[in-house]
């Protein structure tokens, strides 16, 4: 078998995602579930600049030893052109830790695992490659915000 080629990441954008108050769903075989609205938000980057559009959620499935499953769908507006998100990933760590970000506690991202894996939908044009690529992202949760470093798999 050839050797294969080790990826390499490129930084795309910071994305600051504002949060409103969870819906309790409830109790499921998948854990506790619920629904974190998504009210808004910015975009940075240096290429891109914009905004999260308000509308967007998180459904989340919380497992009884903490981790979080995430599903967050939601829109940006980068000068205009909207781009669609799906961001999947996961965020675990020790059981005090997971506690302090429950209860809105700014928390050392080091000191818990919080990454997803995002696609874009962008339409034809400029924004093509978002469409195109993969991109994964660290993040940090405050209390009414997610924090996220975005980068694209080269």
């Amino acid at each position: 078998m050839p050797d294969l080629i080790q990826p390499g990441y490129e930084f795309t954008a910071h994305l600051r995602v504002t949060l409103g108050a969870p819906l309790e769903v409830g109790d499921t075989p998948r854990g506790r579930h619920r629904i974190i609205p998504i009210s808004g938000g910015v975009v940075a980057g240096p290429n891109l600049t914009g905004t999260v559009v308000p509308g967007g959620a998180d459904w989340q499935y919380i497992a009884p030893n903490g981790t979080t499953e995430v599903d967050a769908r939601y829109t940006l507006d980068l000068a205009g052109i909207k781009v669609g998100v799906t961001s999947r990933g996961i965020r675990r760590g020790p059981k005090d830790v997971l506690d302090r970000i429950a209860k809105g506690e700014r928390v050392d991202p080091a000191s818990y695992y919080f990454r997803t894996a995002i696609r874009f939908e962008a339409p034809a044009g400029k924004l093509q490659w978002m469409t195109d690529s993969l991109f994964i992202a660290k993040a940090e949760r405050l209390a009414s915000e997610v924090l996220l470093e975005v980068w694209r798999v080269l």
